[in-house]
């Protein structure tokens, strides 16, 4: 069974309804390990070695933010900055991370419908997040279409259990073999048919 690092980044986390309901569901799974990086690291003094024990030590990597201004929180670049060091993470001999599994969770208040060439935003969600897939791809890992829970701000008790009950079913889903799960038609893996069954 694999083993799922959920790198959680929010820096008012505490005024977050949703992502603190998202982050109850997922939290307390086994095999999954739940690291908020403002809470470890409030002076952004990241441990680097830490942190890469902890990234060998997983086969999934999962990028869980807020979708602040098209990208993550200030914390996530200064954790690839400083992490992912060059000969360790990539480079002629940087093979610590080849062959996990990279994919980004993301909440946002604009909706599904806004991210598109005719939607104010102008661009998809999935562009945005480019540098984070090149991210993967320079690291020898596969990257997976993002986790997105969209219009935060509209959305009520119900519709947010139901993203939490998705959220949980994707890391069990993750946890076995998708090596042979084509994703590749997928904006949103929650569009994924074997996670919208598990909804309740």
């Amino acid at each position: 069974m694999k083993k799922i690092l959920i790198l959680f980044a929010h820096p008012k986390f505490e005024k977050s309804r949703v992502n603190k309901v998202l982050i109850d569901k997922v939290k307390h799974i086994e095999n999954v390990t739940f690291h908020d990086l403002y809470e470890e690291y409030p002076n952004f003094h990241i441990d680097v070695k830490r942190e890469q024990e902890l990234l060998l030590k997983h086969d999934v990597i999962i990028w869980h933010h807020p979708f602040y201004w098209y990208s993550s929180p200030a914390i996530l670049k200064q954790w690839k900055d400083m992490v992912l060091e060059f000969n360790w993470a990539h480079g002629p001999t940087g093979l610590a991370l080849q062959g996990k599994t990279a994919l980004n969770v993301i909440t946002t208040g604009g909706k599904r419908e806004i991210y598109c060439a005719t939607g104010s935003n102008s661009f998809t969600v999935n562009e945005f997040l480019r540098p984070y897939e090149q991210t993967a791809n320079l690291c020898g890992m596969r990257f997976l279409p993002p986790f997105a829970v969209m219009g935060t701000y509209s959305l009520n008790d119900e519709a947010l259990l139901l993203y939490a009950n998705q959220y949980k079913s994707l890391l069990d889903f993750l946890k076995g073999n998708i090596d042979d799960v084509n994703l590749s038609n997928y904006f949103f893996i929650n569009d994924l048919p074997i996670l919208s069954k598990h909804l309740i």
